[in-house]
């Protein structure tokens, strides 16, 4: 079994049941960039709280890479909520939710993480079931033009970035809290000044409390989880399974708000429950 997979499939878990909270907030009209802001507020005085109380707020240098991977999540949320102006989310989703690809690689080729067999079928299976998963486009759909394709890209390599600058900072020595810590004093602090010098004001949709704090403590929880099988285990194996809680979205989705599932849908989910199997024995 690989090391830290039960902590990246708990990760897993509650990066699944986030976005299930950003899909109800949307529903209920509270506006994104509002979300995000107020999640920031809310993780950022929590796992900084939390990391001081339990003792592992240990600032220094290799904890600096928690902070790239902050400045880095803002370029790639940006670019890919701007690429979506000019590009069908049908297209633009499945290239961002890729990232883990990226990931993946440059743990093995830049941190001699070995590929085996397992991890290249589940990296393999990963990226059918996205794809499935996502469904169909629609006859007649939109196209992305040009520039929506290039800050999609922009967007996906920028996660990828972060995901491994986490990594990093690990390999250095950084605790796993302090890193979630140093990535939440940039992702806020730039989230907040990028905010109010486009707008000068803030403004809240009645409502967004409710959704946005507890997708800010689910993403505080699945975070210290993920660094923390990082600390033990490959990013090229944790973070495509930590990666893959569209999983348990689609799930919830089906179970709680009837939706649909077609039959490309439930294969989707069967290539990546046999996906998450492999990346567990890989």
């Amino acid at each position: 079994m690989t090391p830290g997979i039960g902590l990246a499939l708990v990760a897993m878990a509650c990066f699944g049941a986030g976005d299930l909270i950003y899909k109800r907030a949307a529903a209920h009209g509270v506006e994104p960039r509002q979300f995000v802001m107020w999640q920031a507020w809310v993780f950022c005085p929590s796992i900084t709280i939390y990391a001081w109380l339990t003792g592992t707020l240990d600032p220094h240098l290799p904890a600096l890479w928690g902070a790239a991977a902050g400045i880095a999540s803002i370029v790639g949320f940006y670019n890919f909520a701007r690429s979506l102006q000019g590009g069908a989310v049908s297209t633009n989703a499945p290239i961002f939710r890729l990232n883990f690809i990226l990931t993946a690689a440059l743990a093995i080729a830049l941190l001699g993480e070995p590929l085996t067999l397992a991890k290249l079928g589940g990296l393999l299976g990963a990226l059918l079931a996205v794809w499935l998963l996502l469904g169909e486009r629609t006859n007649g759909g939109a196209h992305s033009d040009t520039s929506s394709l290039m800050r999609v890209l922009i967007a996906t390599v920028a996660i990828a970035l972060a995901n491994f600058f986490y990594k990093l900072g690990l390999r250095g020595g950084a605790l796993p809290e302090t890193m979630v810590a140093t990535q939440a004093w940039a992702f806020s602090s730039t989230a907040t000044l990028f905010a109010w010098m486009r707008e000068r004001r803030f403004n809240w949709t009645p409502g967004t409390w409710r959704y946005a704090s507890p997708a800010a403590v689910l993403l505080l929880i699945g975070f210290v989880l993920l660094l923390r099988g990082l600390a033990v285990g490959p990013a090229s194996v944790l973070v495509p399974v930590a990666q893959m809680g569209f999983v348990l979205t689609a799930l919830l989705g089906a179970a709680l708000f009837r939706e649909q599932l077609s039959a490309r849908k439930w294969i989707g989910l069967a290539v990546a429950v046999a996906a998450l199997a492999l990346f567990a024995f890989s």
